[in-house]
């Protein structure tokens, strides 16, 4: 996909993967590295969307803006059918699946929301959280890092094989040799930082 394939608004600095059935409309910012996989949808009619860095809106995702733009920080998984509206998710988080966040959210850094969970408009979570319920409130505190990076690893690794038209790289043991580098790797940077 190229730029031209969604309009002179949409700014792609070179994603990994984008589907073809995805849709994005309006002023829309997606990072190096990122995703987009089947019927994932942006629309920023009149505020911005910005994806991070190897960031991935997996099958069936929404992301509309409301009374802000909807940014969306590096590393970060927002997993199938999810739906963000107006919100902030800063770096290395995982939205799960079916799970809502409205406008004004702030979900803090190396934060996990559980699936179907419904954050109303304001919720402000602070970093290394564990979110769940309706609406949705902090369970538990606990540092994500390791967990949310390797998640969105997992699906650059898999964006960059749909992009070569490899759809089963999961089942590869180069996919899992790579995985266990990036643990450790990771597990060292957790490790470093305290």
């Amino acid at each position: 996909m190229t730029q031209q394939d969604f309009g002179p608004d949409v700014t792609l600095d070179q994603p990994a993967y984008i589907d073809p059935t995805a849709r994005i409309f309006g002023k829309v910012s997606i990072g190096r590295g990122a995703s987009l996989w089947p019927y994932a949808v942006i629309r920023a009619e009149n505020h911005v969307v910005v994806l991070g860095e190897r960031t991935n809106l997996q099958d069936g995702v929404i992301v509309h803006v409301g009374q802000a733009g909807t940014h969306v920080g590096a590393h970060c998984s927002i997993g199938h059918r999810a739906t963000l509206h107006g919100c902030t998710i800063e770096d290395n988080c995982l939205v799960g699946v079916g799970a809502t966040l409205m406008d004004n959210v702030v979900l803090g850094r190396n934060s996990i929301v559980a699936g179907h969970a419904f954050l109303t408009e304001g919720t402000v979570i602070p970093a290394n959280s564990v979110v769940m319920g309706t609406p949705g409130k902090v369970a538990r505190t606990a540092n994500n890092f390791v967990r949310t990076r390797m998640n969105a690893h997992a699906y650059w690794l898999n964006a960059l094989a749909y992009a070569e038209g490899r759809h089963r790289a999961w089942s590869e043991a180069a996919h899992r040799r790579a995985m266990a580098e990036e643990l450790k790797r990771l597990q060292g940077m957790a490790e470093a930082a305290g």
